[in-house]
């Protein structure tokens, strides 16, 4: 079945980003020019997706302000000219049909995602974790995942290989070869205590899930933090269907911690194209006298 609904989950605190999450959602932190929840909703624009629910919790209307009209921001770029970058701002609202939620108790991402049913349905959707920015020059993780769920029929999640000093942060996978980047996963487990890990292949911000992942989310008794937690229902349904774990092509940028925004704005504002030369010769300089 073609995946066609997305679900990005952005109703977190963003603690680790503080003081610049107290005010603004961390999901509205620019990449150069452009929030990082714009580059999340585009991937998934890009991957197929015509139909995307965010969830939000109080204090974020500003994310669903963005994807609004601006009639007057609009008016003014035409009014003195601008009209390539009001066109740019209307586009942003056309990207897909964008619906919002509140999560209004903090329980975690299984239940976020929980929130996500009666959008949902039956069908299979894909999860876009809002912390996550994937960049890549091919095709994009999303599609990827989205591709492999058409093909084997099953839930598919996006693993990447992380350190081993690392792997107690996120959830470790017990994961086989199948061919080329694709892996069959029977096992998970979140954030592992040292030792206790399958492997240091890792879910990094990705995932496709059949429609029945409500009802292992619906009776699933807290996790770790004491919170719902998805990967403790994905494990179920990896122990008793399999899943695909797919080593996406892209690279991933952590917009829920400091260092990973620093890397996601020097490295793709290496790339940007108006500023791109500007910004290299600038670091170039500047290395030379640290």
């Amino acid at each position: 079945m073609k995946i066609r609904k997305a679900v990005i989950p952005a109703a977190g605190l963003g603690t680790r980003v503080l003081p610049a999450s107290k005010a603004c959602p961390k999901e509205l932190l620019p990449i150069v020019d452009k929030p990082a929840i714009q580059y999340i909703v585009e991937e998934a624009v890009a991957s197929g997706i015509t139909d995307i629910l965010i969830i939000l919790s109080r204090g974020k209307s500003m994310v669903a302000d963005h994807f609004d009209r601006n009639l007057e921001l609009e008016e003014k770029l035409e009014s003195i000219g601008k009209n390539n970058i009001a066109e740019e701002m209307k586009a942003i609202s056309k990207l897909a049909n964008i619906q919002y939620i509140r999560q209004t108790e903090m329980k975690g991402l299984g239940h976020a995602i929980s929130c996500a049913k009666p959008f949902v349905g039956d069908e299979p959707f894909a999860v876009l974790y809002g912390d996550d920015v994937i960049f890549s020059d091919t095709i994009p993780a999303c599609k990827e995942l989205c591709d492999a769920y058409e093909k084997y029929g099953k839930g598919v999640v996006g693993a990447k290989a992380v350190p081993q000093e690392h792997i107690g942060r996120y959830g470790s996978l017990k994961a086989e070869p199948l061919e080329e980047n694709f892996y069959s996963v029977s096992d998970m487990i979140e954030k592992p205590a040292p030792g206790k890990e399958f492997s240091l292949y890792s879910i990094m911000g990705r995932c496709v899930l059949p429609s029945k992942i409500f009802d292992l989310l619906e009776n699933l008794p807290a996790g770790a933090g004491g919170e719902i937690q998805l990967t403790d229902a994905m494990k179920k349904l990896a122990q008793t269907e399999g899943m695909i774990g797919v080593e996406y092509h892209g690279k991933r940028y952590d917009m829920g911690n400091k260092l990973g925004i620093l890397q996601a704005n020097i490295e793709i504002g290496l790339k940007h194209p108006e500023i791109g030369p500007e910004f290299r010769q600038y670091l170039k300089n500047l290395a030379q006298f640290l």
